[in-house]
């Protein structure tokens, strides 16, 4: 497929199967109703040892209508959604109320189990808005943006290894460096953007025998300033160019 592109002609060479497997399995991630296969193992788990009420809905409920909430969905919608997946599921299952799924949803922990080895992951940072309104919401006191912030370990499938989540204030290059070193043991290679050419990053891998793929600046300059691993990256860059 050729297209023109800012005066330009390029030619498209994605392989769309691979994009359209992507997207898929995307909207299956995002939307899996598991707990309908590990309701039982999943209480079990939740109650062993547990003092005081039992627990009777599992976390994979919780999570899978968190995600309709995260989308603009609010609590009794949430139910209502669930709702119909049990009036149309054909062992119909019992529907939490709005106000137990509000509480079981902001006490809800998440965990990511990294069992492999040999990863190539990548970090990131993003920003997401916690109003609808167009503009920032700002607090009271201070002024400040009022917004969340996510710095992701991510592993080449499209999975999350592990995740920060803080407000505003959360330090990107600092969060990244704690993944690192948390998980270091099971990573063989790191991916960054430019944000990451600093050689706090660059030593870390070092350390710990970790191979970069961060981001070069272009005016990088080829002097170690204290960190050899970044000069040789850099000089490598110069060399071979962003693409290679």
């Amino acid at each position: 497929m050729a297209r023109k592109r800012w005066g330009k002609k390029f030619i498209d060479k994605r392989d769309w199967r691979d994009v359209d497997k992507k997207y898929i399995s995307r909207g299956e991630f995002l939307v899996n109703p598991r707990f309908l296969e590990t309701w039982n193992d999943e209480i079990e788990m939740l109650n062993k040892r547990k003092i005081g009420e039992p627990y009777f809905y599992p976390d994979s409920l919780i999570e899978f209508a968190g995600y309709f909430h995260a989308r603009g969905f609010n609590y009794r919608a949430c139910e209502g959604i669930l709702k119909s997946f049990s009036k149309n599921y054909k062992y119909k299952f019992p529907v939490i109320s709005f106000s137990q799924f509000y509480r079981r949803l902001n006490n809800l922990e998440f965990s990511f189990k990294v069992i492999e080895d040999n990863l190539i992951c990548g970090i990131d940072g993003t920003g997401e808005k916690t109003t609808n309104g167009g503009e920032w919401r700002k607090e009271k006191h201070g002024g400040t943006k009022d917004w969340i912030k996510v710095v992701i370990l991510g592993k080449r499938d499209g999975s999350i290894a592990d995740i920060r989540i803080g407000n505003s204030k959360l330090n990107e290059r600092k969060s990244s460096r704690g993944l690192v070193r948390q998980h270091h043991k099971h990573i063989s290679k790191l991916e960054g953007d430019g944000l990451h050419d600093y050689k706090t990053i660059f030593d870390m891998c070092e350390n710990y025998n970790i191979e970069t793929a961060i981001k070069i600046r272009k005016n990088a300059q080829t002097k170690a300033f204290g960190s050899p691993r970044r000069k040789r990256e850099v000089i490598k860059y110069k060399k071979l160019g962003y693409e290679k």
